[in-house]
């Protein structure tokens, strides 16, 4: 197969994503902008806010939304209510301790399904609630009763699971397994797991439960995303993201850079899944909600994303866009740029903008004014509007043959501003 024949977004390294445990090409996402993002430093969302974001992500196509416990606050009680009332596609949880008075609250909302949680790890056991396992396994069992009893979908999951005894955590989640939960869920909460890690946790918990498996991975050490795929590469089936991947201390998966990973991974599954154009708007929309602008270097929506700069990658880019790219940024509702007006710049480049503006100049004429680009770039950047300037005045002058003076002419960039 010839590299034109061949899907670029897919990897040739035989068996990237093809084990018999596999998840890549059938996962769901639990999207928690609205309970791990409310932990942000800087989050306060309105109910107005919550709704909309919420309809923005339903209109995404993301399977779950999590919402923050209604045992938080009065307000927190009331917003679980208004967002299950909203009819929306997606399934609505919401994310609670393993308490039966947060968990009789909780079914009041309307919600789909009850996200359980526990400390297991030594340091949550003894520094935080103080229960040993016995109480643990006792307690997720009267909970867990009580919610299937109200035929909702409940999540099972430890906290700080990567920090856990391995025969105390298996344990657990066998017994929690019996009880018919719909996923086990394990959780990197301080962002101390490595995806070789992931990978064997996933991997053992697959051989025990019958049940879903979902993750949630902290990015505390930024190996969040690379987490969430380990995970499914090995058996898992439910990744928490929120947007931006805002949450507790650095957050968790960003939905856009996890999309990004996983688009790669199965570009069709993923198209055919989440309404991809909506990704910006839904990333303006949090960014402004909480006060922060969007990463330049944000998957997808950066604005430097789809920048393409260097000479010999612009020309490749120019010919074929696979070659640099392997996303594909009109499949995002986004556009690539060819950088042209600095010292790494190219003549192919420049020729590409020269057509654009249909100025009908010469191969020889593009390189002259790369050189002349470069030489000013070493001075400071061009801009756009700076280029295209000295490409049409020197495109005006050849019709009395003064293109050469003209270039001769310009010493500095400022030049160029002030033609």
């Amino acid at each position: 197969m010839s590299p034109s024949q061949r899907d670029p977004s897919r990897s040739t390294i035989a068996g990237a994503a093809s084990g018999y445990l596999s998840n890549v090409s059938n996962f769901k996402i639990i999207e928690s902008t609205l309970r791990e993002g409310e932990q942000f430093a800087n989050a306060f969302f309105t109910t107005e806010k919550k709704i909309e974001i919420a309809k923005a992500l339903d209109d995404f196509g993301v399977e779950y939304l999590e919402l923050t416990s209604p045992a938080a606050s009065t307000q927190s009680y009331n917003d679980c209510k208004a967002i299950a009332n909203l009819g929306l596609k997606a399934k609505i949880l919401t994310h609670v301790r393993c308490h039966m008075d947060d968990a009789k609250l909780a079914v009041e909302t309307g919600v789909d399904g009850l996200d359980v949680v526990i400390g297991t790890s030594s340091y949550l056991r003894e520094f935080s609630h103080g229960k040993d396992m016995q109480y643990i396994i006792d307690t997720a069992t009267e909970v867990i009763q009580y919610i299937k009893g109200q035929g909702l979908e409940v999540r099972f999951s430890s906290e700080d699971s990567f920090r856990s005894d391995i025969v105390d955590l298996l344990n657990l989640y066998r017994a929690v397994d019996k009880l018919g939960v719909n996923r086990v869920g394990i959780a990197d909460t301080v962002g101390c797991a490595s995806p070789d890690q992931v990978a064997e946790l996933v991997r053992t918990l697959r051989g025990i439960v019958s049940c879903d498996i979902e993750c949630h991975f902290h990015n505390d050490t930024n190996c969040a995303i690379a987490n969430a795929y380990a995970a499914l590469q090995n058996g898992a089936t439910h990744v928490d993201t929120s947007v931006l991947g805002i949450g507790e201390r650095n957050g968790i998966p960003s939905l856009g850079g996890f999309i990004a990973r996983m688009y790669a991974a199965d570009k069709e599954y993923v198209k055919s899944k989440y309404n991809l154009t909506k990704l910006r708007e839904i990333e303006n929309l949090v960014a402004d909600a909480v006060g922060v602008s969007v990463p330049f270097n944000n998957p997808i929506t950066g604005y430097c994303a789809f920048t393409h700069k260097a000479g010999i990658h612009a020309k490749a880019i120019l010919n074929n866009p696979s070659t640099y790219e392997i996303l594909k940024p009109e499949d995002f509702g986004m556009t690539r740029y060819v950088a042209i007006g600095h010292r790494l710049t190219g003549w192919n480049a420049v020729k590409n903008r020269v057509d654009q503006l249909s100025l009908g100049l010469s191969d020889a004429d593009c390189k002259r004014i790369t050189a002349k680009i470069k030489n000013l770039a070493d001075i400071r950047p061009l801009s756009l509007d700076d280029v295209d300037k000295l490409l049409r005045k020197y495109g005006e002058a050849m019709v009395d043959d003064s293109h050469h003076a003209i270039l001769d002419s310009i010493d500095t960039p400022d030049q160029i501003t002030h033609m």
